[in-house]
C-alpha cells in the first residue's frame, strides 16, 4: 500500500507567546511546563505519521489528548502552528483558500459527532448538500444522494426530515452525505460516540461493510479502545498532544509502549482481537519420513508429553501419535510409525482465526489444536494455558 495522507512535525499551539512556546517545545519541555511559563496550550506536538491508501486509521486518546485538534488540522479547519500535511503528495499547507476548498469538496469529507444535519431540509437534500455547493445539477445530486442512502441502509427515507429519524439513523445520514461526495478520504471525528451502545455497534458494522465495498481511506477519532480495536487496521494513541504508540490492534495489545498504553488496554477483551498466531506455541514433532517409533517415544519422554505431532520432510501436517500406541509398536517390533498416526482426534485451525472463535472448543478438546498454514504446514499448536496467558496479558512462551 502507498501513503495517502502524510503528516510531518504537525504542531498546534493555542494562546499567546507562541514563538516562546515553540522554543520551549524544541527544548523538550512538557505541555504542563509550557502552559505554566507562557500561558499557551500545546494542542498537538510534532505529530509524524502516515495513513495508507484504503485503511481505517484510528486516532485515540483521552479528553485533552489532541486527537480532535489533529483531525481538524488535516483539513485545515484548524490552522497548524507548523508542520506539513500532504494528500497524494500534495502539500495542503501551500494551498490558498480556493485550492483548499477544492480539496475539501473533492478529496476529503468529514463526518461529525453531532450529525450536523439541516432540520429544514429533507434527508435527500441533506445528503446532496455537498454536491449542491459544488454546483452539481439536481438530477445528478439526487441520484447520488439516493444511492448513498441505499448504501447505508436508509432506503425509503429520502423525503423525511432529520427530526423523524433516530440518532442512529441520523448518523447514517451524515455518513451517506460524506459518501455522496465520493471523497477519497473520510475524516470521522467521534462519529459514533453520541449513539447508544446498540446503535454504535450497528454503525461500526455498517462502516466495516461499506469499507469492504468502497475501500476508502478513513481517519477515525475515538476515545473508546474497544471501538478502535474493532474497526482499526492501525491505531495511534495520543497523550497530552504527543503520539505515544502506533501499531496494529495486535501490536497495541501484545506490545504496549508504556504504562499509559498498558492502563488503556487492561480491561480489553483480548479474545476479540488476538488471533491464533498470537497464542500458538511451537509443537514437539517427529518426521514420519525418517523417524521411527523409538525416536517418537524418546521425544515424548524427554518433553514429558503423552502424544506427539507428526510431519513429513516439508513439515506438512501428517497427524498425531499417542504414546501408548507408539510403545505397543515397539513391543511388536514394528517400525512403521504411520500405522498409529491419526488425524481424527486433532482439531485444526489457521493462524488468522480469531481466538474468540475457538474459546469453547479450546476448553473442551483433549487434543491441542494444530495450526496449519495454506500449504498445510504445521506452524504451531494451541494449548489452553498459552491462550489463558495471552488473554491475561502475559507473554506467550514456547
Amino acid at each position: 500500500m502507498t501513503a495517502k495522507v502524510e503528516v510531518k512535525n504537525l504542531t498546534k499551539i493555542f494562546g499567546r507567546r507562541i514563538p516562546r512556546a515553540q522554543q520551549l517545545l524544541s527544548e523538550g519541555k512538557s505541555k504542563a511546563e509550557i502552559l505554566e511559563e507562557t500561558g499557551a496550550t500545546v494542542g498537538v506536538s510534532r505529530a509524524n505519521f502516515s495513513v495508507q491508501d484504503g485503511e481505517i486509521f484510528v486516532i485515540m486518546g483521552l479528553s485533552g489528548s489532541g486527537k480532535s485538534t489533529l483531525i481538524r488540522m488535516i483539513n485545515r479547519l484548524i490552522e497548524p502552528t507548523e508542520g506539513e500535511i500532504a494528500i497524494d503528495g500534495e502539500d495542503l499547507m501551500t494551498l490558498d483558500k480556493n485550492g483548499l476548498r477544492e480539496v475539501r469538496r473533492k478529496k476529503m469529507s468529514m463526518v461529525f459527532q453531532n450529525f450536523a444535519l439541516f432540520p429544514n431540509r429533507t434527508i435527500l437534500q441533506n445528503v446532496g448538500y455537498g454536491l449542491e455547493v459544488q454546483g452539481v445539477d439536481q438530477d445528478t445530486r439526487d441520484k447520488k444522494a439516493h444511492d448513498s442512502l441505499e448504501l447505508v441502509g436508509l432506503h425509503g427515507y429520502d423525503d423525511q426530515y432529520p427530526q423523524q429519524l433516530s440518532g442512529g439513523m441520523q448518523q447514517r445520514v451524515g455518513l451517506a452525505r460524506a459518501l455522496a461526495n465520493d471523497a477519497e478520504v473520510l475524516l470521522m471525528d467521534e462519529a459514533f460516540s453520541a449513539l447508544d451502545p446498540l446503535n454504535r455497534k450497528d454503525m461500526q458494522d455498517e462502516l466495516l461493510e461499506l469499507q469492504e465495498k468502497m475501500h476508502k481511506t478513513i481517519i477515525f477519532i475515538s476515545h473508546d479502545l474497544n471501538e478502535a480495536l474493532r474497526i482499526g487496521d492501525r491505531i495511534m494513541i495520543m497523550k497530552d498532544g504527543v503520539i505515544v504508540q502506533t501499531g496494529t490492534p495486535e501490536d497495541i495489545l501484545t506490545n504496549p509502549a508504556d504504562d499509559y498504553v498498558e492502563r488503556f488496554i487492561e480491561d480489553v477483551d483480548r479474545t476479540k482481537v488476538l488471533t491464533v498466531a498470537n497464542v500458538m506455541i511451537r509443537p514437539n514433532t517427529v518426521n514420519i519420513d525418517k523417524d521411527g517409533p523409538r525416536i517418537a517415544l524418546r521425544r515424548m519422554r524427554d518433553n514429558d508429553i503423552s502424544s506427539i505431532y507428526v510431519v513429513d520432510n516439508e513439515r506438512r501436517f501428517v497427524g498425531f501419535a499417542d504414546a501408548d500406541d507408539v510403545a505397543a509398536l515397539i513391543q511388536q517390533g514394528n517400525r512403521d510409525l504411520s500405522s498409529v498416526v491419526t488425524k481424527r482426534e486433532v482439531p485444526i485451525t489457521s493462524p488468522d482465526t480469531p481466538v474468540r472463535d475457538l474459546m469453547d472448543q479450546i476448553s473442551s478438546t483433549p487434543v491441542p489444536f494444530a495450526v496449519l498454514d495454506d500449504q498445510k504446514h504445521l506452524v504451531g499448536i494451541i494449548v489452553r494455558g498459552a491462550v489463558l496467558g495471552a488473554i491475561a496479558g502475559n507473554e506467550v512462551t514456547e
